[in-house]
């Protein structure tokens, strides 16, 4: 039988979304029926009001963290918006070796890693520019997403042979190792150790010690009204070093007038 999501039950569950996580599904009313519907039934809720209790009750933060996984999109691939990462090669990083050669420091944020192709593209990427240097260079990346469950299939780093089709083959003999006799691929344990994925929510205040020359946060601000996406920009505006670049979906806009972020090229800032 259809468990009916009443207009009183939805308004609940997408303020709770919007105000603890930033993400608006204000018209998201049959997207959420349609992910919370089977979840509901098999965790024996009669009605959503009974599972929405259930919510209020948790202490554990379990119910709360599955109705994240469940109403969050992560969906990314290899490759995805290449022309980013030939910027990164091609502009930002040859800089990047001059300024911040005394240290050997550089610190990159991807603020919405879901699965984890973004930053092992990344993580591949800067062991090919910096070759042999690279050992002298601490170059790790922090990758964080607010879902537990794209961090948990993320950070063990495998992927079927499909998913890793459209990556270099060069790339492929080098950073991955098939498994399950070619029909799985798994990271090399130096690409892993070059990826520290964490659990992070981008209402939270950001904990970051030191700033980010690079910040990749692509395809998730969609999910935000004006409003949040604003307050997350300046944000992010405040964490990075002078000279930092940030990327954003190439779908994605920043609003010029109020962000004191320089354009670059469409999709890429300068602080």
């Amino acid at each position: 039988m259809h468990i009916l999501l009443t207009e009183e039950e939805f308004l609940y569950i997408s303020h709770l979304m919007k105000n603890r996580y930033g993400i608006d599904l204000s018209r998201k009313k049959e997207i959420i029926q349609g992910r919370m519907e089977n979840y509901i039934r098999a965790k024996g809720f009669r009605n959503y009001s009974e599972y929405i209790r259930a919510l209020d009750r948790d202490e554990s933060g379990v119910l709360e963290k599955e109705l994240v996984n469940m109403l969050t999109t992560n969906h990314t691939y290899f490759m995805r918006e290449f022309e980013h990462f030939d910027f990164l090669k091609r502009e930002v990083l040859p800089k990047l070796r001059q300024t911040e050669d005394a240290t050997k420091d550089l610190r990159i944020w991807c603020g919405a890693a879901s699965t984890g192709q973004e930053p092992y593209m990344l993580a591949m990427l800067l062991k090919d520019f910096f070759g042999f240097e690279h050992e002298k260079w601490d170059t790790k990346i922090l990758a964080t997403d607010i879902s537990s469950e794209a961090l948990s299939y993320a950070a063990a780093g495998i992927y079927t042979a499909e998913q890793i089709g459209n990556l270099p083959d060069i790339w492929k003999r080098r950073f991955l190792h098939a498994i399950d006799g070619g029909q799985r691929y798994m990271m090399s344990d130096d690409i892993k150790r070059e990826v520290l994925f964490r659990h992070f929510n981008l209402m939270d205040n950001f904990p970051f010690r030191r700033k980010m020359h690079i910040v990749f946060l692509r395809n998730v601000m969609i999910y935000f009204d004006k409003e949040t996406k604003q307050k997350l920009v300046q944000k992010v505006y405040d964490a990075m070093e002078p000279g930092g670049y940030l990327f954003v979906g190439t779908t994605e806009t920043i609003d010029r007038d109020v962000t004191p972020f320089e354009l670059v090229q469409p999709s890429i800032f300068r602080k």
